[in-house]
């Protein structure tokens, strides 16, 4: 296991409490909170060239050999940390195949899903850090708990004319975990991927369509369900991608 340290000028502690009030209340009371680019960048501390940094590790993702509808849209990969916040310790974990019960997810769980491993440049860069210290703050002031298990899944989801793109082929669901996140990395020539939060009711919370590098989504997987709609390339002849990252915290 490595201790991540940082060794940047970014944000490297957990943030004020204050700032942190609109989105406790959220998840509080009825489970999904919405936290614009700018809210977020103020939050760490980064700007236009950080986001630019960390959204290249996207370039290095592979792809998922597990889809169980056969689609080849769908890169990634797959890391898991530890994080006390009450001292921001942040420890990587060792690598370990992935797994989710069918219960949860009806299409890929029930069997060990093995994606490589996150590089080591991702794991180590600041904005990161930076990140999951937030988040766990938090996540402690919502559930009181300061132990966390956090499982990293960096996606880009593809689109084109011969395939259509699925960030959440599952549909409406829950991963199973205490909070998860669905964080803008970059869209490039697509359309679509719109994000609903729900109640276990159906009652709809909130959408929106993340678009700029920073907009974080947040939702009590506890108490809520999400869903993100196919995209589809607006110029069939370029390129079309979706990149975010989607990162689960379970309490220990």
């Amino acid at each position: 296991m490595n201790t991540i340290t940082s060794a940047s000028s970014l944000t490297s502690t957990s943030p004020a409490p204050a700032a942190l009030a609109p989105a406790v209340h959220a998840l509080t009371e009825p489970g999904g909170y919405l936290m614009p680019a700018p809210e977020l960048s103020a939050l760490l501390g980064v700007g236009p060239a950080d986001w630019a940094r960390f959204g290249a590790h996207w370039d290095a993702l592979t792809l998922d050999t597990h889809m169980a509808d056969g689609g080849t849209y769908r890169f990634r990969r797959y890391g898991q940390f530890e994080v006390d916040a009450s001292t921001d310790a942040l420890t990587r974990l060792p690598h370990a195949p992935y797994l989710q019960e069918s219960t949860i997810n009806p299409l890929n769980g029930g069997v060990e899903r093995h994606f490589d491993p996150l590089t080591d440049e991702f794991a180590a860069d600041p904005l990161l850090r930076s990140l999951l210290l937030a988040m766990a703050t938090l996540f402690t002031a919502v559930d009181g708990t300061a132990a966390w298990n956090i499982k990293l899944h960096p996606y880009r989801i593809t689109a084109g004319d011969d395939q259509t793109g699925q960030p959440a082929p599952e549909g409406r669901h829950r991963d199973g975990v205490t909070f998860i996140t669905s964080l803008m990395i970059n869209r490039v020539n697509v359309e679509g991927g719109e994000s609903a939060v729900f109640t276990d009711s159906g009652e709809e919370l909130l959408t929106t369509t993340l678009t700029g590098p920073g907009d974080l989504l947040l939702g009590d997987d506890r108490r809520t369900l999400h869903s993100v709609t196919p995209l589809h390339p607006v110029d069939t002849t370029a390129p079309a991608h979706r990149d975010v990252l989607v990162v689960a915290f379970t309490a220990r």
